[in-house]
């Protein structure tokens, strides 16, 4: 067993360089506890605001093995996102990470890819792919495999690469070889604390998701509660506050995927151009967007709030 488990980590190591992430990690499949009272702490004091989905499987968010009969590993995988492209100055703000297509889209037919390729060297295998759409503890298990530590942010950081990356996973009924986590090296910093508008990290690695520019701009359906007028940093749709300030992104380089580069113009647009977009321009804009999450309604919203 031995002799495959090595020879079948060389292939996914060598799958996930082909198809271009830039950081492959791996883990043995099993019950997070350390995570376990977390998770349920975050959950019991309503830090998850309106996003009822993270109190939902949560067995599943814990343990692999319910989410794929007979899982015995987890790849994590890294995509960076970090834009060469600036967005206009002046206008309302918008997440690096949405700049270009949906990464959702993007990265699943790159996990397809890369079972197929498993299939067709392995044989027969159980596997899922997961990008940010299923109850799976994504930076976990990307600390656990050694692709970084958890920033004071909550965000994971990489040594190498800073923290402006997507994160995915495979989970397979294929022992492989496993990696392990790293130290944490975020030392005596809180550039990320001090720095967020909302005051939303209340504790060091800490988040409290209902106060998060990201959750008000995006997960929140109703009125952005009247405590954050002009706390908003002119922040649209996300917030990359806190890692636009993290020492750890001087080392930042710029993605090599073209699909995440801007292609629709909305970078070059003005605050009038802005506030000028129709729902007919919206649907059209951001069809292939991240940004068709919030809808026209709630980007409306967004724009009319940030404003002085």
């Amino acid at each position: 067993m031995h002799l495959s488990a090595s020879k079948y980590t060389a292939l996914v190591k060598a799958e996930a360089k082909r198809l271009g992430f830039d950081v492959c990690g791996i883990s043995k499949a099993g019950f997070l506890e350390e995570e376990a009272p977390r998770l349920e702490k975050w959950l019991n004091n309503n830090m998850h605001g309106q996003m009822d989905y993270m109190a939902n499987y949560f067995d599943k968010r814990l343990d692999p093995r319910l989410l794929v009969d007979d899982a015995k590993s987890v790849i994590s995988l890294l995509l960076n996102y970090y834009p060469e492209q600036k967005q206009n100055a002046d206008a309302p703000k918008i997440s690096k990470y949405a700049y270009g297509d949906d990464y959702h889209e993007v990265i699943k037919s790159k996990l397809k890819e890369f079972l197929n390729t498993l299939t067709e060297n392995i044989g027969e295998i159980n596997g899922r792919a997961f990008v940010d759409s299923a109850p799976v503890l994504d930076k976990a298990w990307a600390k656990k495999s050694g692709l970084g530590w958890t920033g004071k942010h909550s965000n994971l950081i990489n040594k190498e690469h800073g923290s402006f990356y997507f994160i995915a996973e495979l989970i397979i009924d294929v022992e492989l070889e496993y990696d392990g986590p790293i130290n944490d090296y975020c030392g005596t910093c809180t550039k990320c604390i001090d720095a967020c508008p909302t005051d939303a990290i209340i504790a060091p690695y800490v988040v409290d998701g209902s106060k998060c520019i990201s959750y008000l701009t995006i997960e929140l359906k109703e009125n952005i509660p009247a405590e954050f007028k002009n706390k908003m940093d002119s922040w649209a749709f996300g917030c990359d506050v806190c890692q636009d300030v993290c020492p750890w992104n001087r080392f930042s380089t710029p993605h090599s995927e073209p699909l995440f580069n801007n292609k629709n113009g909305m970078l070059d647009y003005s605050e009038k151009e802005w506030n000028e977009v129709t729902e007919e321009v919206f649907g059209k804009l951001f069809k292939n967007s991240a940004i068709k999450r919030t809808k026209f309604k709630g980007l409306r919203r967004n724009l009319q709030f940030i404003k002085p």
